[in-house]
């Protein structure tokens, strides 16, 4: 499926670009994706998505690692939780062996823990690639190819898809993602999804849309989306109206902004974007997460939780240091509650709060095994790969 879509014009409408798709049997409308996102794509933050986006759009959970499933980490299983009326339920899964890969997604679709199943194969951290797992596997051509088909296998028997999100290599010198691209088509996955840098990259530079392009290319009989720099509605109508793409996958640009998804179901369905939110609706906003993240956590542990969010929501607007540094060390929902009245309600949305959110840094080496690049081949799993822990 692909489609055209015409820029946003200055009354801020589109050209409805007829943006459902189709992932398995599930209608995703619009064509929107939430990433997942280590320590940030917890049952709380989905539910604040999906309450200014759209019910049927997709909202992934964090990283669940396949051994930890099938070892029932304590810790994992409880991550595993989605919220009332979520549906469908996201959950991506890592592995870089088959075979736990398969016996995770058998435990996974047996129990009915999700209703689709996301592969990682995109993460660029050290602690993931130096096990061969993320970003470095698509290398491995046919342990990649194993992994994927080990999990197809596992869904079928009860209809749940299985999707695939790579990056364009481990570096410029070793390319990777038509290939995985192809393999992951080949073996039976719904759709895939391409973060459009390397894992050298990590989330440093500009991504390279025209490799989204190129991929579409080359996948032709299931959905292509794309993933990278997209920090507003306009960024993704121009990603899809360049790339060809089916859908977007969104990261960090909805760090502190979950009422992007609001801007992207307008931009998509042709309607007027929503003026950004003054101080006070973000304040609003900002306690909401607090509550749904006591309820998922606790009230301790929620709150701490909520203190790496808070850069990100008060970004640009009119906020003396003192009160951001407080805001940042904030322990109850009574004080969270105290600083706001503190904040001018009124300050509008400012220009500068755009842009890049969350992790940026450098590019560097990718931390790999031991002659992991002598033979693309090569079937075998790395001694001691398999992450125990979820959650990236």
């Amino acid at each position: 499926m692909s489609f055209t879509t015409a820029p946003i014009s200055d009354n801020g409408r589109v050209s409805s670009p007829g943006s459902a798709l189709k992932i398995g049997q599930y209608l995703v409308d619009p064509a929107v994706v939430l990433a997942p996102m280590a320590g940030i794509t917890n049952v709380a933050f989905r539910q604040l998505c999906r309450e200014f986006g759209s019910p049927t759009s997709l909202y992934v959970c964090e990283m669940i690692t396949a051994r930890a499933i099938v070892e029932r980490d304590a810790k994992t299983m409880r991550m595993i939780a989605f919220g009332e009326g979520e549906h469908p339920r996201s959950m991506q899964l890592y592995g870089v062996d088959p075979v736990n890969v398969a016996e995770a997604t058998k435990i996974v679709v047996g129990e009915g823990l999700a209703d689709h199943v996301d592969m990682n194969f995109g993460c660029p951290v050290p602690k993931v690639t130096r096990n061969g797992g993320g970003a470095a596997l698509p290398y491995k051509r046919r342990l990649f190819g194993e992994i994927v088909a080990a999990a197809v296998k596992a869904a079928e028997p009860a209809n749940v898809p299985v999707t695939v999100k790579f990056r364009i290599g481990i570096n410029d010198e070793h390319i990777t993602y038509l290939d995985a691209g192809r393999i992951a088509e080949a073996e039976g996955a719904k759709a895939v999804a391409l973060h459009a840098r390397t894992a050298a990259q990590r989330y440093s530079g500009e991504a390279d849309w025209s490799a989204i392009a190129r991929l579409k290319e080359a996948v032709t009989s299931v959905p292509v989306l794309g993933n990278g720099d997209i920090f507003s509605a306009t960024d993704a109508v121009r990603m899809m109206a360049e790339t060809g793409c089916d859908g977007v996958v969104v990261g960090r640009g909805c760090l502190g902004r979950p009422w992007l998804f609001a801007e992207l179901q307008a931009a998509f369905r042709g309607e007027p974007l929503p003026v950004g939110p003054t101080l006070g609706k973000v304040a609003e906003i900002l306690h909401r997460h607090a509550l749904l993240l006591v309820d998922h956590l606790g009230a301790d542990t929620g709150v701490r939780d909520l203190r790496k969010h808070m850069s990100w929501y008060l970004k640009g607007f009119p906020i003396g240091s003192d009160l951001r540094r407080q805001f940042s060390l904030v322990s109850t929902v009574a004080e969270l509650e105290d600083l706001i009245t503190r904040l001018d309600h009124a300050a509008p949305f400012p220009e500068d709060a755009e842009g890049p959110r969350g992790r940026q840094g450098s590019p560097g080496k990718v931390a790999l095994p031991a002659g992991w690049l002598d033979d693309p081949e090569d079937t075998t799993v790395p001694a001691g790969a398999e992450l125990m822990h979820s959650g990236g």
